[in-house]
């Protein structure tokens, strides 16, 4: 499971339209859980990939820096997340081909219509992305 204060998901979803029609990335940042992580902060990143309306890729030195930051904070990395401006409300052959952290959540806000937030667990293994309740707090 996933839970997201109410700040969080307001963030991520207004994120999003600000950023369309490319997609937008970034941190979550919380307390970290292989069962049920809990988000109380986002750390937007730029979106670095070489078409960012239909992929996102986070740098890696600014995703060193944005996780020495979470860190600082006392928080715990919980996962990523980024936007579908007017994709599916589900991970992408690009993002499964592209998970690289087991264990943790992959947030993706679905823009096309009414703002839907998923999340997917991804596995490393044969098992892949798993999906995973999304709960958001007041």
């Amino acid at each position: 499971m996933l839970e997201l204060t109410r700040e969080v998901y307001d963030d991520v979803v207004a994120a999003g339209r600000d950023g369309a029609p490319e997609e937008v990335c970034g941190v979550l940042a919380g307390e970290y859980d292989e069962e049920h992580s809990v988000a109380v902060a986002v750390h937007h990143t730029a979106n670095a990939a070489d078409d960012p309306e239909t992929r996102y890729r986070i740098d890696p030195e600014e995703q060193l820096a944005t996780f020495e930051a979470v860190e600082d904070a006392g928080l715990d990395v919980v996962g990523f997340y980024h936007t579908h401006p007017a994709g599916p409300p589900e991970p992408s052959g690009t993002d499964v081909a592209s998970a690289a952290w087991p264990g943790y959540s992959y947030a993706i806000c679905a823009l096309d219509g009414h703002p839907y937030l998923g999340s997917w667990r991804w596995h490393g293994d044969e098992r892949g992305f798993e999906q995973e309740v999304v709960r958001v707090t007041a």
